[in-house]
């Protein structure tokens, strides 16, 4: 009887997936890959010598490994993600040098890569073959194939130290995160707050001081820390503004500081990226990055970001000379300027002033389930799917986990997905994300596709279901825009299908393509009802809500393009970094990128995961890259009638039969241009962004 908890191609039975277990029956794992792998290079040798190449005696066996291997770490890498706790910790750390060393074994054999380059010179195939082929040699190329065999070794070292200074990096942030808190007992220190919050920090404060007597959420203690639920709202609402100023400081200071200090980590990341792209003949990380990217060259993604740049400054200095005189007016006193922890507060006070529009009062009317429904209806009629909750018939990590099957119009299933909505801030890294549970397989052991949506939102309370802010409402639609695009393929090549082989800059055109379906009155109207009363949300906070999406939208796209300008000079501009700290050219970039530059304590950087931890270094641009693509698609649907359902099946299932569908099987401007017929144009982000005026 077979008692290994590793069945590739399965749904994975996580509660069996203990520390203990996985130390155990891991290493077999690693075992027999690399038994399959010697195997896959024997094999291959002699088809060589015989000349008898072919794609199902080359690609097929190295995808089947492949997926192996990718679903067997997926499923450790993902529980570190959403249920971390010591132990497993350790256990991913002690595995990742070993995955790294694999990685770079596959990528550095030389018959595989004679294989692949033979198989491509002596064959005639199809345009989605060739693309997967140039793919694989390119990446082979980039994990250091043509090497001398000092410089690969030099090459895997570096490998395996950015992915341990990685791991680090990533568990320094949720360290800092956790460690820090304040237990308020005043109730002046939580005025403003709104109940849901209070309800939040006093079951928090409960939980930590482990008191025996009843959870009181009108008079404390109620517990301040650092996840984001609990900032945002501290930060937005919070009447205290002394302690708003504590807390942004140490939001911002996060892992800057004593042992677990990522500054050092930080400048070791980059001196080793810039050494592994030099090695493999890039003057830079950023260069070799977009080697692989939409993008292609530096100067293409400097062009975009300055095209939004300087519309954005000139919007966001409005806003803030507006925020200064409206704070003037209502108390703030005359000597005293808009410091960084006063731009949320004042930003929402001016927003209930000015659009009438309290975010929070909105909450009432969007409640997970209808949001589900609301998505799910929309997904139905856009793309011809079914979408049912089978929750009970897949093992889960966790009780508030979710899942679905995706069935097609003949009732058939295709695809399912797993959804963990709530904040977890104990055991669950902050933020959202899509990730592959199973890839879509017609070779070997057939699989559909399975996705993970993660999301950080706010969990439901005692007497009341999750109820949603607007954003929350709006990343929850982002995250299942890239589960669409994995589960709809209907390329029956593995390496392509779904997100595989898709450029990086285009991989967010689905998710922030269903993003905006949150600004579509029919959809929203038919989303949003009160959780209580089962009321409409009014038309009148519709055009609330329409008009707050470009309410500070100068400030807020500096904010990403400040991000994105950072990483992609950390990456590139080696001779103008020499002798800089990646702080010191954060601070300049600042002067063009900020309207009230970073404080002294601001060590942004040392929790930005996504490019020090995450899988953006040199493409953190790529959300503004792909929101050209996906404002511009939506235009497409603006451009025929949004209240026309006829119009809308048809735009959407051309929008399903290419963008979702079609995956990494062409280059994605190809994709693009077989649905819009054309080629990408800024217009329709800077007027959704609400710039045009700053022109």
């Amino acid at each position: 009887m077979d008692t290994s908890i590793f069945k590739y191609g399965e749904l994975p039975e996580f509660k069996k997936f203990t520390p203990e277990i996985i130390s155990i029956q891991f290493p077999e794992v690693l075992k027999k890959i690399a038994e399959d792998f010697e195997n896959i290079e024997k094999n291959l040798s002699n088809y060589l010598i015989n000349n008898d190449l072919s794609w199902e005696n080359v690609i097929n066996p190295l995808n089947e490994v492949n997926e192996i291997l990718r679903w067997s770490w997926g499923v450790i890498s993902h529980l570190n993600a959403v249920n971390n706790s010591e132990s497993l910790r350790e256990i991913y750390s002690k595995f990742l040098p070993e995955i790294i060393s694999f990685s770079n074994k596959f990528g550095q054999s030389k018959i595989i890569y004679n294989s692949l380059v033979k198989l491509k010179e002596t064959n005639n195939f199809d345009q989605i073959k060739n693309r997967i082929l140039d793919k694989e040699i390119l990446e082979m190329q980039h994990r250091g194939i043509s090497l001398q065999k000092n410089d690969q070794e030099e090459f895997n070292k570096i490998s395996e130290k950015l992915g341990k200074l990685s791991t680090d990096f990533s568990n320094n942030v949720l360290d800092a995160t956790n460690k820090w808190f304040l237990i308020l007992n005043k109730k002046s220190e939580v005025d403003g707050l709104p109940e849901r919050v209070l309800e939040l920090m006093a079951f928090s404060a409960h939980n930590h001081l482990k008191k025996d007597e009843e959870v009181d959420i009108k008079n404390g203690p109620w517990k301040l820390s650092l996840d984001i639920p609990t900032y945002t709202s501290y930060m937005t609402y919070a009447t205290d503004r002394n302690l708003r100023e504590k807390l942004y400081k140490a939001f911002v200071s996060r892992a800057s500081q004593g042992e677990k200090n990522n500054s050092p980590i930080i400048e070791e990341i980059l001196s080793l990226r810039t050494k592994q792209a030099n090695l493999l003949g890039y003057k830079s990380w950023a260069e070799l990055s977009l080697s692989t990217k939409m993008a292609k060259e530096i100067k293409n993604v400097e062009n975009l970001l300055e095209e939004l740049r300087e519309p954005a400054f000139k919007t966001a200095k409005i806003e803030l000379e507006t925020l200064n005189k409206f704070s003037k007016a209502n108390g703030f006193s005359e000597s005293q300027n808009i410091e960084p922890w006063d731009i949320s507060y004042w930003s929402e006070l001016l927003r209930k002033e000015k659009l009438n529009l309290d975010q929070e009062s909105l909450r009432p009317w969007f409640p997970l389930n209808d949001v589900l429904k609301g998505l799910f209806k929309l997904s139905e009629k856009l793309f011809e799917i079914q979408v049912v909750e089978a929750t009970d018939e897949a093992p889960l990590w966790n009780d508030d986990v979710l899942f679905f099957n995706i069935l097609n119009k003949e009732d058939k299933k295709i695809a399912s997905f797993y959804l963990d909505p709530y904040s977890r801030p104990e055991s669950k890294r902050g933020g959202a994300w899509m990730d592959e549970c199973l890839n879509k397989n017609n070779i070997g052991k057939k699989t559909l596709p399975v996705a993970y949506l993660v999301c950080n939102q706010t969990p439901p309370s005692k007497d009341k279901p999750s109820l949603m802010s607007f954003e929350e409402v709006q990343t929850l639609f982002h995250e299942f825009g890239h589960g669409l695009q994995h589960m709809l393929t209907t390329v029956n090549l593995p390496q392509a299908a779904g997100i595989n082989n898709v450029e990086w800059d285009a991989v967010e055109l689905p998710s922030q393509f269903m993003e905006n379906w949150c600004f579509h009155k029919n959809t929203l109207l038919n989303i949003a009802k009160h959780y209580k009363t089962g009321e409409k949300l009014s038309d009148e906070n519709f055009e609330k809500l329409l008009k707050n999406r470009t309410f500070n939208c100068g400030m807020a796209t500096l904010r990403q393009l400040h991000f994105a300008i950072t990483d992609l000079r950390l990456h590139s501009s080696i001779d103008k970094n020499e002798g800089k700290t990646a702080d010191e050219i954060r601070r300049e970039i600042s002067k063009q990128t900020t309207v009230i530059e970073p404080i002294q304590e601001d060590q942004f950087l040392c929790c930005f995961s996504h490019i020090f931890a995450g899988g953006y270094s040199a493409g953190y641009y790529s959300y503004k890259w792909a929101e050209v693509l996906s404002a511009d698609a939506f235009s497409m649907f603006e451009e025929a009638d949004l209240e026309n359902s006829e119009d809308l099946k048809l735009i959407g299932k051309k929008f399903k039969d290419t963008i979702l569908s079609l995956g990494g099987s062409l280059p994605p401007l190809d994709i693009f241009k077989l649905f819009r017929g054309r080629e990408p144009q800024t217009d329709s982000l800077i007027r959704h962004l609400g710039l045009s005026g700053a022109t």
